[in-house]
């Protein structure tokens, strides 16, 4: 039992050299899922505000531009680790509102358009806001380079 714990323990402070790498691939992978919705919203804004509008999202048009702007600016802020944990803020919460408005009523699987999918989107967005975007990220960069 404790070579087993000595083991562990050995196993865990080496995995803590690489820990920064899941962050980088959690960012990338949401800033690329984030990437066509914006750009399919900023490229049909008219459908966007009656779709919308036809799901009884309350004020839709301010509702479009807020959902747009956030995932556009999501996606390059996550792509490069800026204001990581200031952007995943409201992208939880447009998860949390597409999984009501949207996928809730389709169940769990993503091939079904279930909740699947923004559901991980939303627990891996919770994920950078409480660990931040790591050290190969803007954020991190730019406190270095204040604290000089």
């Amino acid at each position: 039992m404790k070579k087993l714990l000595e083991f562990n323990s050995t196993f865990a402070n080496k995995l803590g050299l690489i820990k920064d790498y899941p962050l980088l691939l959690i960012r990338l992978v949401l800033a690329y899922g984030f990437f066509g919705p914006a750009m399919t919203k900023l490229k049909n804004t008219q459908e966007i505000f009656e779709w919308f509008r036809e799901i009884g999202i309350p004020f839709p048009v301010i509702n479009a531009y807020l959902t747009t702007y956030t995932e556009f600016f999501g996606f390059i802020f996550l792509a490069v680790g800026f204001a990581t944990r200031l952007i995943s803020i409201p992208l939880i919460i447009i998860m949390l509102v597409a999984i009501k408005t949207v996928h809730l009523n389709n169940g769990f699987i993503a091939a079904n358009n279930g909740f699947e999918i923004p559901l991980y989107y939303a627990i891996m967005l919770f994920v950078l806001f409480v660990y931040g975007p790591g050290k190969y990220s803007l954020d991190v960069y730019i406190i270095k380079k204040l604290s000089y």
